[in-house]
């Protein structure tokens, strides 16, 4: 997550989506949520950081990364209900939210976090605009590079070893955005193929 970082987000992706989240009517309660969605190795967690850094300005902020809530390298399709259930649902309506935390080290749920009152939550991850979690979307952004660059950085930041899980990971991702039409259904779509 953001300590994986090496480089800050494009400022113009980063001014497009604050433009919007500033704009965006709340759909989840009183609090703006804004889902960067897009499959593994476009930049999502990188826009994130720089957004969510950016509307602290505007107010308080909450961020959710998706790498928490899915269970396990065959979870995908199972985490845009955990993070509405869990997590969006409670903040709709008026509550705290606490999700459950996968720990991939343990390959198990491991502890929970807190989601506190917020006037904007930036949910990063694959999945986090996809079925009943993009109804509380004031603003969807779909992040995208080119399947061969998104697979270099994926194992320049996980290590060769990873690749299995990663080319799996991959078709979930294909599926699961083609049944949705996530894409498509953006606000707004970046392309990081150039960064």
């Amino acid at each position: 997550m953001w300590h994986q970082l090496t480089e800050p987000a494009r400022d113009s992706d980063v001014e497009a989506v604050v433009s919007l989240a500033r704009e965006a009517e709340p759909r989840c309660g009183a609090t703006v949520v804004v889902a960067i969605d897009g499959p593994s190795g476009s930049g999502k967690t990188t826009l994130a950081k720089g957004v969510a850094d950016a509307l602290e300005g505007l107010g308080t902020v909450e961020v959710v990364h998706m790498d928490l809530i899915f269970p396990g390298w065959d979870g995908l399709a199972e985490a845009p209900g955990l993070l509405t259930t869990q997590v969006l649902e409670p903040i709709a309506q008026g509550h705290p939210a606490a999700y459950r935390t996968w720990s991939w080290v343990r390959d198990e749920w491991h502890g929970t976090r807190t989601v506190a009152a917020s006037r904007f939550l930036v949910v990063e991850g694959c999945g986090s605009s996809v079925g009943p979690a993009g109804a509380y979307a004031a603003v969807r952004v779909f992040v995208e590079a080119g399947r061969a660059l998104r697979m270099r950085r994926g194992i320049a930041r996980d290590g060769e070893g990873y690749r299995p899980n990663w080319e799996r990971w991959a078709e979930q991702e294909a599926r699961l955005y083609a049944a949705d039409g996530t894409r498509e259904r953006a606000d707004l779509v970046i392309d990081t193929s150039s960064l």
